[in-house]
């Protein structure tokens, strides 16, 4: 369903995947990946999802892109979203062949036309009109997410979140990354939160940095796409609720 937020629209389409548009520019985030855009996805065994199934996804209105690492890099989702003369604005770490999913961002954009721009991990750009902060992202390796040996999924240097502003409306996607201690200071009036747990912040986190944000509003994404993303996105709707802050699930097509 759409989202509707101080003059924006925004959907939740699966995965790491949202869009955001004012009505004449459309930003999309993380697009693709486990079939969410292709109409392939299906919930996986074990859990009972909340996550948006729908059919195929092949909009291509998007005037800016934006990735923020490996793991949601999918050449194939951002084709599906990203209008012809498109924005991309991809970490500068982003590797397609580490990834396993080809060809390269710069591959990508020529054989599309799309402009490419590679951010750093502490930078901002203009794309499209759109000003964007990328943020570092990633796991403590003294954290809860940190294997014995002090390895994570996400290093840092791994990936970036992102700040952007559409229509004067400041909009924070952190990307895959555990609360860190920069994100308190940041203005934001649509957060964009991550509750997966596993392999970044868990709802009860992600609930402690909404009190501190005091955002207009909060809509989680990024859960029960696989089984390790499992979160109880109305436990988190009630524990943001409570803090005083709004909240919102988008969890349907309909």
């Amino acid at each position: 369903m759409t989202i509707r937020h101080d003059g924006l629209r925004v959907r939740w389409l699966g995965y790491a995947t949202a869009r955001v548009d004012d009505g004449e520019t459309v930003v999309y985030i993380d697009p693709g990946r486990y079939g969410v855009l292709t109409g392939d996805w299906g919930p996986p065994a074990g859990i009972d999802t909340r996550h948006p199934a729908g059919p195929a996804y092949d909009a291509r209105d998007g005037d800016v892109v934006l990735v923020t690492h490996d793991h949601h890099y999918d050449p194939d989702g951002i084709r599906r979203v990203a209008a012809p003369d498109a924005t991309l604005v991809v970490y500068e770490g982003v590797d397609a062949e580490r990834a396993g999913r080809p060809p390269s961002p710069e591959t990508l954009a020529a054989e599309e036309g799309y402009d490419l721009v590679r951010i750093g991990e502490r930078a901002r750009v203009e794309a499209a009109g759109v000003p964007v902060r990328s943020l570092p992202a990633y796991n403590d390796p003294d954290g809860p997410r940190a294997n014995p040996d002090g390895s994570v999924t996400h290093p840092e240097g791994f990936g970036v979140g992102y700040r952007f502003v559409v229509d004067d409306v400041s909009i924070l996607w952190p990307g895959d990354t555990d609360v860190l201690p920069f994100h308190d200071g940041l203005d934001v009036s649509l957060f964009l939160a991550n509750i997966s747990g596993s392999v970044c912040m868990n709802r009860e986190e992600a609930a402690g940095l909404a009190d501190r944000l005091d955002p207009d509003l909060v809509l989680p994404i990024h859960y029960d796409t696989q089984a390790f993303l499992q979160a109880d996105s109305a436990a988190f709707a009630a524990d943001v609720a409570g803090r005083g802050v709004p909240v919102v699930l988008d969890e349907g097509w309909a």
